[in-house]
């Protein structure tokens, strides 16, 4: 991918590692998306368990990058919100719990939101343009995520 370029880099590895790790961070979207699509597959709602489960893994890829990411900026890929220091480990408490079909959706579009607008803040504050491309190309996925739950939920939502 685009990590090749990217060197170590202080300033840009405090900017990126809450997204790893951090509480809204990809971890917890990894386990959320799991851990709902779970829940709501037990329950037969197919079609959302899948889209979850899709969804999930594309977050796994993108702890996968941004760990790779901070891997290239001088750290070692910890589970923390403040990578390289081993303090702050994350939790599974960070996850939503959320077991019914419209509180699922809803609590995932505003993570799905909150996600889009903490990486347009990031490239806001970024001055290492190799870093910026990768938080880029993720965030413009979790945009895809956030289209794809918007429209699954004009099905579920009331009015």
């Amino acid at each position: 991918m685009l990590l090749e370029s990217v060197g170590e880099d202080v300033k840009t590895l405090r900017i990126v590692t809450k997204a790893y790790a951090g509480r809204e961070g990809e971890l917890t979207s990894v386990l959320q998306y799991v851990y709902q699509s779970i829940v709501l597959g037990q329950r037969e709602e197919r079609e959302l368990s899948l889209l979850l489960q899709h969804i999930a893994a594309e977050e796994m890829r993108h702890l996968q990058i941004i760990g790779s990411l901070i891997t290239r900026l001088g750290a070692p890929p910890v589970f923390t919100a403040c990578p390289p220091y081993p303090v702050g480990y994350y939790s599974a408490s960070c996850v939503n719990y959320a077991r019914e079909t419209e509180e699922i959706l809803r609590s995932d579009i505003a993570a799905e939101e909150n996600s889009v607008r903490a990486y347009a803040a990031m490239l806001e504050e970024m001055e290492n343009p190799a870093a910026a491309a990768v938080i880029l190309a993720v965030m413009k996925e979790e945009q895809e995520h956030l289209r794809l739950l918007r429209r699954h939920g004009r099905g579920v939502f009331r009015a």
